[in-house]
């Protein structure tokens, strides 16, 4: 009752009758100001902006063609190993040398390329059919290296063509010498096998360690060249590492996604 005697007698007053209605503060006007522009801001960019991503997932660096498994045609005793490891040899050239039956046999070379492993030693015992080397298809010593990026089947179609890669090389301090650039030249859109990724790469163990967690899909990217680093490839740093780059060599490829709206829903 006392509360409402004084509210009647304050509305009976007319001593503040003249006085303006203050209906905000200053602060409050720049507050609001300063909420409306951000909302509209916002709006703006998710109608019209886009967000951009990326997709990691091991690489090798090889010289594109891939590789291939030579096997022994006969059985019997290595008595010469005439290749070595690293060494550029045509089609036809001899690899080993093996003592039969029937006398001595040479295994040569299916196709022209590198000698990336070698499987047989003098003395082995092998079989027809026996795994004696792994040869890196490549017609000649200077050709271009390429990273094949094993991307994940679920991320491939997200992949533009040209997109940019960054690659980060294993043999290589990246908080030295920084990243290796490239671009997407072509996308395999059937997931591979461990079997084909060994075949391809002349490595049964890199085909069961890419497959782990599902069938990929193999991304070429053409390496960026440069004339000014001693690799011939452009890095995020000047200079790059100063050495050559060799095939086979592991890396970890993050590739850019194609840009995605921030929100679709909105879009008809």
């Amino acid at each position: 009752m006392q509360f409402r005697q004084q509210a009647l007698a304050k509305l009976q007053s007319p001593e503040e009758l003249d006085l303006p209605v203050r209906f905000a503060r200053p602060q409050g006007w720049l507050v609001l100001s300063v909420t409306v522009i951000a909302m509209a801001a916002a709006s703006v960019w998710a109608v019209t902006g886009s967000v951009a991503s990326t997709v990691s997932a091991p690489a090798v660096l090889t010289h594109g063609q891939g590789s291939y498994i030579l096997q022994s045609p006969v059985a019997g005793q290595v008595t010469a190993v005439l290749a070595e490891e690293g060494e550029q040899v045509p089609a036809g050239s001899p690899v080993l040398k093996v003592r039969t039956e029937q006398g001595e046999s040479v295994v040569r070379s299916l196709d022209a390329g590198r000698i990336s492993a070698l499987a047989a030693t003098v003395g082995q015992i092998i079989r027809p059919g026996a795994n004696v080397a792994a040869v890196e298809k490549v017609a000649r010593a200077k050709a271009p290296l390429y990273a094949t990026v094993y991307v994940p089947a679920e991320s491939a179609a997200g992949i533009p063509a040209h997109a940019s890669v960054d690659l980060t090389v294993q043999s290589v301090p990246s908080q030295e010498y920084g990243v290796l650039h490239g671009e997407v030249k072509s996308v395999d859109r059937s997931a591979q096998s461990a079997q084909q990724i060994a075949a391809f790469l002349g490595d049964s163990q890199l085909g069961e360690q890419f497959t782990k967690e599902g069938r990929p899909v193999a991304v070429t990217v053409e390496l960026k060249k440069s004339p000014t680093t001693d690799s011939g490839y452009e890095w995020s740093s000047a200079d790059g590492p100063p050495f050559a780059l060799t095939s086979m060599t592991l890396a970890t490829g993050s590739i850019r996604l194609a840009d995605r709206r921030p929100v679709d829903w909105l879009l008809p």
